[in-house]
């Protein structure tokens, strides 16, 4: 399987956030993790459109872009245009999640759904023709340094059956992403339940030493078993 560990920049220093982003892509990072939230959907407010713009310059890596916000698809158009990759939201913040699916893949990105760890997977149930990744939150959304979810490895799980059935039939690939409380302890038993792509905040940012944490995290990786 292939493997992708993307830093989320919530926990970088944003002093110096460009430098952030090329020391941690140098450092071995495929993805570059972008944490939206609203002090709405979730108790917390961070960053906006104007700064994936900015930070745009300073990578090629792809710039994923997790919305935890209420309403999404003005603030959808609006990371479009800014430079995002991939766009992921909460099927619960939106009224149509098809029609928010759709208008994230018309302006050129990646499309994906996002699943707090109450929430059921059954909205991927006639939407999984739109969606590239489906993204599992191992924490209650909202702030960085929580503990990882046990349960959500049942959720990975799950997730993961539903993707090989899916690229069996169509042959499409979807990416299984997860988000909090990642980090080099346990992020073996994460991959061996199925996920591909790693976000990981302060398991990263809050090291001294980025490609020895990467590293580390890859030399894990090699022993999952997929």
């Amino acid at each position: 399987m292939n493997y992708r560990i993307a830093p989320s920049i919530l926990s970088a220093d944003f002093a110096r956030l460009g430098e952030e982003i090329r020391d941690v892509v140098a450092a071995g990072a495929d993805i570059i993790h972008f944490d939206v939230m609203d002090n709405h959907y979730v108790p917390n407010l961070t960053i906006g459109p104007m700064v994936c713009e900015a930070i745009r310059p300073h990578t090629s890596a792809p710039i994923d872009v997790h919305l935890m916000v209420k309403p999404v698809d003005a603030l959808a158009a609006m990371f479009a245009k800014a430079g995002a990759d991939i766009i992921t939201f909460h099927p619960e913040a939106s009224e149509h999640v098809d029609r928010t699916l759709e208008l994230i893949r018309d302006a050129g990105c990646k499309a994906g759904l996002v699943f707090n760890p109450a929430t059921s997977l059954s909205y991927l149930d006639h939407v999984m023709d739109k969606i590239d990744m489906i993204l599992i939150m191992s924490v209650n959304p909202g702030f960085g340094g929580q503990s990882f979810i046990p349960e959500a490895l049942n959720k990975i799980r799950a997730a993961r059956e539903r993707i090989d059935a899916y690229t069996a039939r169509t042959g499409r690939e979807i990416w299984l992403e997860v988000d909090g409380g990642v980090k080099v302890d346990n992020i073996r038993e994460v991959a061996a339940a199925g996920a591909d792509t790693f976000v990981a905040g302060s398991a990263i940012y809050g090291k001294p030493d980025y490609k020895a944490v990467i590293d580390a995290m890859r030399a894990e990786l090699a022993k999952a078993g997929r």
